[in-house]
């Protein structure tokens, strides 16, 4: 009984602007209510669409950084610091789990990117939960990360959060500055189309239909920020209730959508 009060769901969070880590708005607020409605995770794997790899690496350093990777920001953007602890002693179990990705290790060159910071900073606002991030590895598939997820299932009967940080609409080039921004039909179009899909649990077309449509295309221009739903996907299960957590797209051209499998409301 205890196994199943403790796992954890598993989330996929649009983080957007960066701006948002610093700000407060409705996105960050529903935010800060996701991280009191989570029971409180032993650790957070959280795979960002900003750690893009040839082959699948996890953090395993005690104290990863804080990355800054954006520029022309204010300054307060800069100066936010989140001196989460890692969790070294899990990274080898986390590996072992999915040992047929020969996930790999880095002990030095990554830390935390803004695809997590930005997040966690208001979910968990202590910095004390430990974190370890995973990429994404960008020769691969959606197909690929959707089975990655699958291996990681069981990490959630350990007590282990898992979140994936990325936009299922991202398209720089079209980004509106002036906000309120009215968003494109075609962003519109298809965030409703992926959650359809999510919602009936259509998870191999949204791996591989993905690029169908004039939609599609506009939406997903670069894979980096699409590929951080499908572990969350693939960790997911068919007993999982599905909550859309948030909805809007911010700056015309990027979706904020967040969705949760396995939290109760």
């Amino acid at each position: 009984m205890n196994q199943k009060i403790n796992r954890m769901p598993v989330l996929f969070i649009g983080h957007g602007n960066p701006m948002n880590a610093i700000d407060t708005n409705d996105f960050t607020k529903t935010l800060a209510s996701l991280g009191k409605r989570i029971p409180k995770p032993k650790a957070i794997l959280c795979i960002s669409a900003h750690w893009m790899t040839e082959g699948t690496w996890i953090t395993e350093m005690s104290h990863p950084k804080t990355i800054h990777d954006f520029y022309g920001f204010p300054k307060a953007l800069f100066d936010v610091q989140y001196p989460a602890p890692g969790a070294p002693e899990l990274a080898t179990p986390i590996r072992k789990t999915a040992e047929e990705f020969n996930v790999n290790s880095d002990k030095e060159l990554w830390g935390l990117d803004h695809g997590s910071w930005s997040v966690l900073k208001h979910m968990y606002p202590d910095a004390n939960i430990p974190v370890l991030q995973m990429s994404v590895y960008m020769e691969q598939t959606a197909e690929y990360h959707l089975k990655l997820g699958e291996k990681l299932r069981p990490l959630r009967d350990q007590g282990i959060l898992i979140l994936g940080s990325g936009n299922i609409v991202h398209n720089l080039r079209q980004l509106i500055w002036e906000e309120p921004a009215t968003p494109y039909p075609w962003a519109i179009e298809f965030d409703e189309w992926a959650k359809q899909k999510i919602k009936s649990r259509d998870f191999k077309s949204l791996a591989t239909q993905y690029l169908q449509t004039e939609s599609g295309k506009l939406s997903v221009p670069s894979q980096d920020h699409y590929y951080p739903l499908f572990p969350v996907l693939g960790a997911s299960d068919s007993t999982d209730e599905i909550h859309f957590e948030f909805e809007g797209i911010q700056n015309g051209s990027i979706s904020m959508r967040a969705v949760s499998f396995g939290l109760s409301k």
